[in-house]
């Protein structure tokens, strides 16, 4: 059986369209519904439905689903192992929204560069769900922000940016006096749920700031967009640039308050154990770097 027919069989389930998966996986729909057909007659049965628009799995293709995940799994990890401790097969990365565009990309280029077996999937997410995607297994590694709690022992953790916090209004008000311009005007909050947004909830306690808040959102670049337009202040940390071309902002750095620090969480252990080391050792290199004056 041809693991790459399994994987596109598990897409299709996913994406219940043979338009749509092909697309995910680079293929005509014709080459993807030939390795399907292929596939049903290695198994004798077959494994999807038409209803409506939609393709679904039929029983026996939900059957062989519910393992087809794990043997395409244990396929990448033969490769790690092949490959006798040099870093290879599949690395499964996670990443928030701002170290996606900010930081991932230079990292990937330099690991591609050096180990160009290694191959990616990456997982965009909040860094709550991506920690728990670390523990449990579903990743390799994921660069999110640090839990303001010990991470455990079987995982590791380096920290790659030490984010200050900005008071961003729109481009030409005055921040002389950056806690009355949060008092004074609506104040579009980063979400609570996320440890990022945790930060700045402490920040504005700890200086008893009451704000006339109207919004509260999980997206920063859609946080900075609003303000741009006018419609508010907000406290964000500093992230990795690129930053939203076009933005009109004033920003202030607010010194006292404290910092969000966003850095790689890893497994250390598993079959891509050389793969996520060299992840590691890539990502140590760009913060070096980003440290250096």
């Amino acid at each position: 059986m041809d693991i790459r027919f399994l994987e596109s069989f598990v897409t299709v389930a996913d994406c219940g369209s043979i338009a749509e998966a092909a697309r995910r996986l680079n293929l005509t729909p014709a080459a993807l519904a030939q390795r399907l057909r292929s596939l049903e007659q290695d198994l004798g049965q077959a494994l999807v439905t038409r209803v409506g628009r939609t393709v679904r799995p039929t029983a026996s293709g939900l059957a062989v689903l519910a393992h087809a995940r794990g043997l395409i799994e244990g396929a990448r990890d033969l490769r790690a192992i092949a490959a006798n401790d040099e870093p290879a097969g599949q690395l499964r990365l996670g990443a928030t929204a701002t170290s996606l565009t900010g930081l991932l990309p230079e990292i990937i280029a330099r690991l591609n560069a050096r180990f160009p077996k290694i191959e990616y999937f990456v997982r965009p997410s909040s860094s709550v769900e991506l920690y728990h995607g670390v523990l449990a297994g579903e990743l390799d590694a994921a660069v999110i922000v640090q839990p303001q709690f010990p991470v455990p022992k079987s995982a590791g953790w380096l920290v790659l940016r030490d984010e200050p916090l900005l008071l961003i209004a729109p481009e030409g008000m005055a921040l002389d006096d950056p806690h009355a311009v949060i008092a004074q005007h609506p104040f579009i909050r980063y979400d609570r749920n996320q440890w990022g947004g945790q930060i700045v909830d402490r920040y504005l306690r700890q200086h008893a700031l009451k704000v006339r808040e109207w919004l509260e959102l999980d997206a920063l670049e859609a946080i900075a967009a609003l303000v741009s337009r006018g419609l508010g202040v907000a406290i964000l940390p500093d992230w990795a640039p690129p930053w939203p071309a076009g933005l009109r902002l004033a920003k202030k750095l607010l010194p006292a308050g404290e910092r969000r620090q966003v850095g790689v969480l890893w497994s250390r252990s598993g079959p891509r154990a050389p793969a996520v080391q060299a992840f590691v050792d890539i990502c140590a290199d760009c913060a070096r770097e980003d440290r250096t004056p």
